[in-house]
C-alpha cells in the first residue's frame, strides 16, 4: 500500500488518482500512527512552506515522518513536498523543515524576462542515474508550478536540473528519500512512469 500524507495542503487527489490508475492500493493518512503500515510514503503539496510545516506539526506528523524515513521506508516529496524535505524555508518567514535533504528553500531569482511563478513544461537534465528515472526517455518535459526553489547543501544530493533562466534543482535524493519539484502526476506518461518507479523502488540505489 502507498500512503499519501494528508496535511491539508493541495493536490492529494491528483496524486491518489495517479496511483489508482497505475493499479496501486493507496490511502490518505492524516495521523502519525497511520504512517507505519504503508510500504511507501508520498508527501504532495501546493501552498506556503510555513503553513505546511505548521500543519505537519499540528497533526503530529513531523516526527513520525522522520522516524519512518530513518527506518528506510521509501519517501517521495512532490512540489511543496520536496521543498519541505529541506532544512529551512523562507516562505512565510524563516521556518525549520523536515531536514531529510540538507539545504534551504528560497525565492526564485530569475532573469527579468522569466516569469514568477514558474508555471509550465520544462525539460529535465539528469545529473545522475536513479531508479526512479528507469525507463524514462531523455529530453522529456515535465510540468512545474512554483515560486520558490530548493538549494541543496551538497551537489551530490541533486538528481536533475531544469533550465528556466538558469539551472533550477528539479529533483533531489538522499538515501531512501526522493524529492521532485515538478508534478509527475500531471506530466503524462513519463510522469506516471516515475510514480510507478517510485512505488516499485526498495529505497536503495
Amino acid at each position: 500500500m502507498i500512503g499519501v500524507i494528508d496535511y491539508g495542503m493541495g493536490n492529494l487527489r491528483s496524486v491518489q488518482n495517479a496511483l489508482v490508475f497505475l493499479g496501486y492500493e493507496t490511502e490518505l493518512i492524516s495521523r502519525p500512527e497511520g504512517l507505519s503500515a504503508p510500504s511507501h510514503l508520498i508527501l504532495p503539496g501546493v501552498g506556503s512552506y510555513a503553513a505546511a510545516m505548521k500543519n505537519l506539526r499540528r497533526q503530529n506528523l513531523e516526527g513520525e515522518i522522520k522516524n519512518q524515513v530513518a527506518q528506510g521506508k521509501p519517501f517521495l516529496g512532490v512540489c511543496l513536498g520536496m521543498q519541505l524535505m529541506s532544512t529551512t524555508g523562507t516562505e512565510g518567514g524563516e521556518v525549520l523543515g523536515l531536514n531529510l535533504v540538507p539545504g534551504s528553500v528560497v525565492p526564485l531569482d530569475l532573469p527579468a524576462e522569466r516569469l514568477v511563478p514558474h508555471v509550465g513544461w520544462n525539460r529535465l537534465e539528469k545529473r545522475v542515474d536513479h531508479p526512479i528515472f528507469q525507463g524514462v526517455k531523455p529530453h522529456i518535459d515535465f510540468y512545474f508550478g512554483h515560486s520558490y526553489q530548493f538549494k541543496p547543501g551538497a551537489v551530490g544530493d541533486v538528481l536533475a536540473f531544469a533550465d528556466y533562466g538558469g539551472d533550477l534543482v528539479a529533483a533531489v535524493s538522499r538515501k531512501n528519500a526522493v524529492g521532485l519539484q515538478f508534478h509527475p502526476e500531471k506530466s503524462q506518461d513519463a510522469g506516471l512512469k516515475i510514480v510507478q518507479n517510485f512505488c516499485e523502488w526498495g529505497g536503495s540505489c
